[in-house]
Order: structure tokens, then C-alpha cells, then sequence
């Protein structure tokens, strides 16, 4: 399975739930199953399935359906989870430190190198083992480091200075979950996760009466 341009955002954004669902399957002995019987698992249609996995090549086979540790291993080659990521975490608060201490990641590569904050009281404390930084020493870190992930964890205001800084210093991949809209160049990709937006959300379902 090759990943191929020009593919959707929202096939894009399936992909993780396809991976995590086949792992429980994998977990579960289950070495088969139907664009049918996933459907019923995962929520989506088994036509969705079907035109989602076709977008990076011919899978399953009628009558027999999907090998599932196959499938598993080729849309883990299309979330890029074939290699180990060098991750540092800039902002060291309670979000910062929940993903520190979040060992999921480290499962599956994204291997935590540095974690960086501004409050006096939080540097030099020792987060999994990795010893929170002053943050005035992040751009000499980052000259001297290869970092393919930044975590910002920071408020607003600092979003991004921060982000300016991993940019200059040659880091392509930013996940961001300050409450700001990031501006990056082209070849730099941001994931945001604001939480506010994801809370709303619900309050909005919730009263959709």
C-alpha cells in the first residue's frame, strides 16, 4: 500500500481509527475480517472502508475480505509509524506533562528528547527522566539536536514566538495545543488541538434541540 497525493483530510483523519481498531482486532486473534464486519466495529459504512483503502491500493479479497495484520502493518507504513520521531515538549504545565507521562507514544516512536518551560519552579524537575529546560536554551538545543516534532503546550500569548523559533531552527513537524492559530510555511505541517474547540463542540450537541 503506497501512500498517494492529493488524498483527502478526511480520509487522512480515518486512518488512525482504522489502525487502532485493528490492532484491538489483532490483540483478539482475529486474522480476517469483512469491509462488513469492520463497519459494524468502526462506525463507518463498508462502502467508506472500501473507497478509504482504495485510495492507496487493491485490498481484500471477495468472499475472504481483509488480512488483518496485513492491513494493519500497511496503514501503520501510511501513518509513517515505521521510523522513531524526535519529539520535544515546549511548555511543561499540565497538558505538557500529561503527554509526557503518556507512554502510548513512546510505543509506537515518538521518543520524548526534551521538555522546555519558562517558570522557575518547573525547571530542573525531571518529567519520565527527561529534566525540564529553561526555554531561553531551546534554539541552542535545537542547532544542536535533530528534533522532527514539537509539542507546544504554551499559552496563547507564546504559541507562536515558540513555534517562530522550532521553524528557524529546521523542525517540520509541530503538534500544537495552544489556543492559537499557527502561521507556518508550506513545508511545515501543524496539527492543532484546541481543546476549547473540541469542548464547545460538544456543548453545541448537546443543546442542538
Amino acid at each position: 500500500m503506497e501512500k498517494k497525493k492529493n488524498i483527502s483530510m478526511a480520509v487522512i483523519k480515518r486512518l488512525p481509527k482504522y489502525h487502532r481498531y485493528l490492532k484491538e482486532l489483532m490483540k483478539n486473534d482475529v486474522d480476517r475480517i469483512s469491509s462488513k464486519e469492520l463497519s459494524e466495529k468502526i462506525g463507518f459504512t463498508a462502502s467508506q472502508i472500501r473507497q478509504d483503502l482504495n485510495c492507496f491500493g487493491d485490498f481484500g479479497q471477495q468472499g475472504y475480505g481483509y488480512n488483518v495484520n496485513e492491513l494493519y502493518n500497511q496503514i501503520s507504513n501510511i501513518l509513517g509509524l515505521t521510523k522513531p520521531y524526535k519529539t520535544i515538549i515546549i511548555g511543561a504545565g499540565n497538558i505538557g506533562q500529561a503527554i509526557a507521562n503518556y507512554t502510548d507514544f513512546e510505543k509506537i516512536g515518538f521518543n520524548l528528547e526534551a521538555m522546555f518551560d519558562i517558570n522557575p519552579k518547573l525547571i530542573g524537575i525531571r518529567i519520565r527522566d527527561i529534566e525540564i529546560m529553561d526555554i531561553d536554551y531551546l534554539g541552542d538545543y535545537l542547532r544542536e539536536n535533530q528534533v522532527d516534532i514539537g509539542v507546544i503546550c504554551t499559552p496563547n500569548n507564546n504559541g507562536q514566538k515558540v513555534c517562530d523559533i522550532l521553524v528557524r531552527n529546521g523542525v517540520k513537524g509541530i503538534w500544537n495545543f495552544a489556543p492559537v492559530d499557527l502561521v507556518v510555511p508550506e513545508d511545515v505541517k501543524v496539527e492543532n488541538v484546541h481543546l476549547s474547540d473540541s469542548l464547545l463542540t460538544l456543548t453545541c450537541l448537546l443543546n442542538d434541540d
